[in-house]
């Protein structure tokens, strides 16, 4: 089974792989460019060249993949519950602390910017909940952290949000 993508997730792939396509001829030439240098073995420019042609064709090939075993899901959910791309306010009674966070796709997956994972162990414990209840964060046999769900504010899937690069 494939990673679960939304249509929007498709799209961003499909606009990445061609964006990248359109590049690779430029690449390749600079590729042939630095080769003319010289000795190979203490060409520089030959290498970086090389590298960042591989890396493209290497990306192109991930996302090509992705695309073939992906599965399509729908971002609708209950009008009360936790669902794809909701932002929903938490509360860390352990810290006495509150965050505001987004439920995403794995492919747009942010951390640092207040995007969780639905396949996270935070992203698990909390889709389909409802607000006032507690949850069990379990991250791993260890460790594991209470959550309230504060509110839920229903969001669509955004475009404006990136997809993962590397």
């Amino acid at each position: 089974m494939g990673m679960e993508l939304t249509k929007i997730d498709i799209q961003k792939i499909n606009e990445e792989i061609e964006e990248r396509l359109a590049r690779n001829p430029a690449l390749r030439e600079e590729v042939k460019r630095t080769r003319a240098f010289g000795d190979l073995s203490e060409n520089d420019e030959y290498r970086s060249a090389k590298r960042e042609f591989n890396k493209n064709r290497s990306r192109i090939r991930y996302l090509r993949n992705l695309l073939e075993t992906a599965v399509v899901i729908d971002v609708k959910s209950e009008e009360d519950t936790v669902g794809l791309f909701d932002e929903v306010e938490v509360y860390y009674p352990e810290d006495e602390e509150t965050a505001t966070l987004r439920i995403v796709t794995t492919l747009r997956n942010d951390v640092l910017n207040g995007l969780i994972s639905k396949e996270s162990p935070f992203g698990k414990a909390i889709l389909g909940r409802r607000v006032g209840e507690t949850v069990t964060v379990q991250v791993n046999e260890k460790v594991s952290y209470p959550v309230e769900i504060r509110s839920i504010k229903k969001m669509d899937d955004d475009p404006t949000l990136p997809i993962q690069k590397y």
